[in-house]
């Protein structure tokens, strides 16, 4: 151990103090220092004042609640009839990561269940290629767990776990819980029998717009540089249904990349989540055997304005990545080496500058670490949803960020990870990679209880 870490720490000797600050702040000139629970809530560090006032107009909008239409306040009002929440901030809670139901929760809240059903027929399989899913006909392409008043929800989401023990090679055994969905309480008729489920909590909202930012030509490349290594790590870019461009586009956010950019991910999330229409998305999200959308009274055409819409694009845009800390603890650097040695950082890359952007000067060519690639890998049959959304198949999950994932207990007061939460712990998000990063996780399996320590005083580091 002593010879490997003296291997191991000599690079960062040689580091100089540019390269250094740059590691410090992962979202490059963006970056704030701030702790505790509004972490994930400040503004890009570089943003001018001028530009602070939309970013809090924004915030409004993202924070508030929705209304039942009609409504005094008509610039809130359309909410439902059938939603998931009234607001973005009870999903991404201070900005934050969602969490899976307690077992004796009433309602999901900060999690949701994407439904889709496989494309058999000609008509379904054309229809799959634009819309990435074919959703299932009663309740759509997403459970709504709330109603309005004397409605009817969809349904409820039960969570129930099965242990599944990881042994390391030290003969340390870790129990790791495989979630078991069950969808109750069926408020309009039985389902699809071949109904397709994923469950997914809500994602951090910070460096949003930095990854928006990353060049398509550099997420090309690097599905370039994996297919010329032997190390089992590929990715792919999704390719998914831009709205505006009426064509397709690369895809960058949600757990399988199946949103293109920022505004078409709120677009979708006002609509499927809070029930409101934009000019994205006009349709309301009932489905033809669901008549309250036809019968309630709904809060305009649209209801979310494109004004709103720009609003909290730009916060979303903005909102900063926290600095990284404890950067000189030689706890950390060994975690680094080891994260690097183990292969983490053939997927969860770093080092990546942003486009120039003359229309957002405050995310234009920065140098940032995400240690995502935005590509889809394929993680196995543990972490399978078997459920597709566009090329991406049911192992396939777009790399997470991990950047100031070392805030999550602060700011959220939890530690839950990977798409449904199942993961307690980093550790436990570790031990559920496979496929692409079976590799990976066999070498952290091999550390010492010491180097995984030291592995995961480094992931809290970020």
């Amino acid at each position: 151990m002593m010879l490997y870490t003296k291997l191991i720490l000599l690079p960062f000797i040689l580091f100089s103090a540019s390269s250094l600050a740059y590691d410090i702040k992962s979202g490059g000139d963006t970056s704030v220092k701030k702790e505790g629970p509004n972490a994930y809530s400040m503004p890009a560090n570089n943003l001018p004042m001028l530009n602070r006032l939309d970013f809090s107009v924004g915030n409004s909008f993202f924070r508030n609640p929705w209304v039942q239409a009609p409504a005094s306040t008509d610039a809130r009002d359309g909410l439902g009839p059938l939603f998931n929440t009234n607001g973005c901030q009870n999903c991404h809670i201070k900005d934050g990561r969602g969490h899976p139901p307690e077992e004796n929760d009433q309602h999901a809240v900060s999690m949701l269940v994407r439904l889709s059903i496989p494309a058999m027929t000609d008509e379904q399989k054309k229809a799959y290629i634009k819309d990435g899913v074919i959703p299932e006909p009663t309740y759509g392409g997403q459970l709504q767990d709330f109603a309005l008043q004397d409605q009817t929800p969809e349904g409820q989401i039960k969570i129930r776990y099965t242990d599944v023990p990881v042994t390391f090679t030290d003969g340390t055994t870790v129990v790791l819980r495989k979630p078991d969905l069950e969808i109750v309480d069926l408020g309009y008729g039985e389902m699809h029998p071949d109904t397709q489920f994923s469950a997914r909590i809500a994602p951090p909202m910070i460096g949003l717009g930095l990854l928006e930012s990353i060049p398509d030509a550099t997420l090309e490349l690097w599905v370039k540089e994996n297919a010329a290594t032997d190390d089992g790590v590929l990715g792919k870019t999704n390719k998914v249904w831009d709205v505006e461009k009426n064509g397709f586009s690369i895809g960058r956010f949600g757990w399988k990349a199946g949103q293109p950019n920022l505004m078409q991910q709120n677009a979708a999330a006002f609509n499927g989540d809070v029930g409101l229409t934009s000019r994205l998305f006009p349709n309301e999200n009932c489905t033809s055997v669901q008549t309250l959308c036809d019968d309630l009274p709904n809060g305009g055409d649209p209801e979310v304005s494109d004004n709103i819409l720009d609003f909290v694009e730009f916060y979303s845009q903005h909102l900063a990545v926290p600095i990284r800390r404890n950067t000189q603890d030689p706890q950390v650097k060994l975690g680094q080496a080891l994260f690097q040695s183990a292969g983490c950082e053939s997927c969860h890359r770093t080092n990546v500058k942003t486009a120039k952007r003359e229309d957002l000067p405050a995310l234009s060519e920065q140098i940032i670490h995400p240690y995502t690639d935005l590509l889809l890998h394929d993680m196995g049959e543990g972490l399978a949803d078997n459920r597709p959304e566009y090329l991406a198949d049911g192992q396939e999950w777009r790399t997470a960020p991990l950047w100031g994932i070392g805030y999550t207990e602060e700011v959220n007061g939890h530690t839950n990870f990977l798409h449904d939460g199942r993961a307690r712990n980093l550790m436990e998000a570790v031990l559920w990679h496979g496929g692409e990063a079976e590799n990976a996780k066999q070498n952290v399996l091999a550390f010492s209880e010491s180097e995984r320590e030291a592995l995961i005083t480094y992931l809290n580091s970020l």
